[in-house]
């Protein structure tokens, strides 16, 4: 049973400023004082406030902080935190160490200006020690104000601040319920947190991918993102002026086909994006998806994002089922081509036009959002198991009264057959390498990459037990 906690900012912030071992710096960039202030006006802050500054001019917190090309970032963040961190610590652990767990709070902020043009989104987290003397843990989230107002979201800015400063003094033993607590007293409509990261030996167990799929469990954000390392990523950051190419899929487990899908589309996607950055590739599962089974299995999660990694691939989690909406977030990061692959039978779907029955214009109103930036679909065959017949573009059985649209789409080098494809992998599904698995049938093997298999050995993943594995 979870224990009650306040919700109310100023009962938060009193509560901080209450107990006796807490006390550190706030240092707050760009949208104002807006956490401080919550601490000052709820009473007893001279209790927990060792300093507050904030260093609005640029030369000013050059000076401070060092130099940097960017203010609003998570460089700018972790030197403010690092610094006033270690002040704390070299001015007052001789006189109050023994007795004081020394935190620092930081932000670095663009909210909505007068002229209104510039995204409004910040950097903040909390650097502390859990237990005096002891060493330092930090939590650091990245915030998107969606209030209209700069006031709005001053003041959700302010909310947030306070959340998770009290959460990682009195729920950092519980990072779950810190991570859900950080909308206490606001909404999503508010505030999108699309990035959290917990370091340090407070946090030495917490796996950041399974923080960043509870964030979209949650409703925090639509997506997130994490490499091949497991390092959360933020996505504004790591899509910023990047062509994209996404495949979504189940990965249960990565296949060659998967793999070749990739591959192969990837060949086209470089041609599309000359001129451009080098190509991302995202591997795509959505929460549909993970939820199939009606609660997500962390297990089956973790083995998804460990035979992921052994490929090399950068993850992205969402909420965005409909490919309208998952190419609208994405086109909020960048200008840059986009690209989907998929399997010519899930292009069939896409035309399917139950799957747009909320949205007012229907399929024509979602294809519109899906194709306005150089976005395109690059279609991998599927063979026929009964005829080895391959469909592709020229030979797919469309509803007929899609079919003016599906022409339209092709005619136009929106839909792409893709080319230099490995015939021998497109036998393979991922339901059948997951059955042989549990099942002890050892060809499962050579259906997948080399990585994969050894990674799903060594960990166990998808039911493999060693001892098991049979040929057959």
């Amino acid at each position: 049973m979870k224990e009650e906690r306040d919700k109310d900012p100023r009962e938060k912030a009193l509560a901080v400023n209450l107990n006796p071992r807490h006390y550190g710096t706030f240092a707050e960039i760009g949208a104002g004082q807006e956490v401080v202030r919550w601490f000052f006006r709820a009473g007893g802050a001279a209790g927990t406030i060792s300093k507050s500054i904030s260093a609005y001019d640029m030369k000013v917190s050059d000076a401070i902080y060092g130099e940097g090309a960017r203010y609003v970032c998570r460089e700018r963040l972790q030197a403010m935190l690092d610094r006033e961190q270690r002040l704390n610590i070299e001015r007052l652990k001789e006189e109050r160490g023994d007795r004081t767990a020394f935190f620092t709070f930081a932000d670095t902020v663009a909210a909505k200006s007068y002229r209104g043009s510039s995204e409004c989104h910040g950097w903040m987290g909390i650097k502390f020690q859990a237990h005096p003397r002891d060493e330092d843990s930090q939590v650091l989230i990245h915030v998107r104000m969606l209030d209209h107002e700069a006031n709005q979201q001053q003041e959700a800015l302010g909310i947030v601040g306070v959340n998770l400063i009290y959460g990682a003094h009195f729920l950092s033993h519980e990072p779950e319920q810190l991570l859900e607590s950080l909308l206490d007293g606001l909404s999503t409509d508010r505030i999108e947190i699309d990035m959290i990261e917990f370091s340090g030996i407070q946090f030495r167990h917490v796996d950041n991918r399974v923080m960043s799929l509870r964030l979209v469990q949650l409703g925090l954000s639509g997506a997130a993102m994490f490499s091949a390392s497991g390092e959360v990523l933020q996505p504004s950051e790591a899509l910023r002026k990047r062509p994209v190419l996404i495949q979504r899929g189940s990965f249960r487990p990565v296949t060659h086909v998967n793999i070749d899908m990739v591959d192969s589309a990837l060949e086209h996607f470089q041609e599309q994006c000359a001129g451009h950055a080098a190509p991302l590739t995202l591997m795509e599962i959505t929460m549909r998806n993970l939820l199939a089974e009606g609660e997500v299995d962390l297990s089956d999660f973790l083995g998804r994002a460990e035979v992921l990694a052994a490929t090399g691939h950068t993850v992205l989690i969402s909420d965005y089922f409909r490919y309208d909406r998952l190419a609208g977030y994405l086109q909020q990061f960048t200008s840059c081509p986009l690209g989907l692959v998929m399997g010519s039978r899930s292009l069939i779907e896409l035309f399917d036009e139950q799957y747009y029955e909320q949205v007012d214009g229907g399929i024509l109103e979602a294809f519109g959002r899906l194709f306005k930036q150089d976005m395109r679909i690059y279609v991998y065959p599927h063979q026929k198991p009964d005829t080895s017949e391959l469909m592709t573009l020229s030979s797919l059985e469309m509803e007929p009264k899609m079919r003016s649209l599906f022409d339209w789409l092709a005619s136009r080098g929106y839909l792409e057959d893709v080319e230099g494809f490995r015939e021998e992998v497109l036998p393979i599904y991922s339901r059948d390498v997951l059955r042989k698995i549990r099942d002890g049938d050892s060809s499962w093997t050579g259906m997948v990459p080399e990585a994969v298999a050894a990674v799903i050995k060594e960990r166990g993943f998808f039911g493999y037990r060693k001892g098991r594995q049979a040929g057959r």
